[in-house]
């Protein structure tokens, strides 16, 4: 059976020392480390670690020796994240988090997990970025919080 990939957003990191979102964060680090998941990372969480704290960019650092997959910042994810910032889903204060889901989407992965409930893990905002998906067409994609996807808790 394939593992499935999941891209992991900057919050899921920074969540493991998060006391509202500790458990699960970790619990899935657990799982990237025991081969249930696939991790998936990017340029743009690369990025968002670099001013964080030091506790955050250790996590990363661990993170980085499990071998993940690396996606890369394409023309074709920045298109799509274009595309989401047309149909105002969001607007353009929040284009790195339209790049996380334009880059997870391009790259198709199995799912997207982020604590950013306002923005990503949201029932309408899901449904948007899907609708954008599948007119560019893309496949739509499975969008969950870590306490949704974990099996160590």
């Amino acid at each position: 059976m394939k593992t499935p990939r999941v891209y992991t957003d900057t919050s899921v990191i920074g969540g493991c020392f998060d006391n509202e979102f500790a458990q699960w964060s970790n619990g899935l680090i657990e799982d990237f480390r025991l081969g249930v998941f696939r991790l998936v990372l990017s340029e743009v969480v690369a990025a968002e670690i670099e001013p964080a704290p030091n506790e955050v960019i250790q996590k990363y650092a661990e993170l980085t020796t499990f071998s993940p997959e690396f996606v890369e910042v394409s023309n074709e994810a920045i298109a799509l994240a274009n595309a989401y910032l047309e149909h105002t889903i969001l607007d353009e204060r929040y284009l790195r988090d339209m790049l996380h889901i334009a880059i997870a989407t391009v790259a198709e992965v199995d799912v997207l997990t982020s604590w950013n409930f306002k923005h990503i893990v949201h029932y309408d905002k899901i449904r948007l970025f899907n609708a954008v998906n599948i007119e560019m067409g893309y496949k739509p994609l499975q969008i969950l919080s870590p306490r949704e996807l974990t099996r160590h808790e």
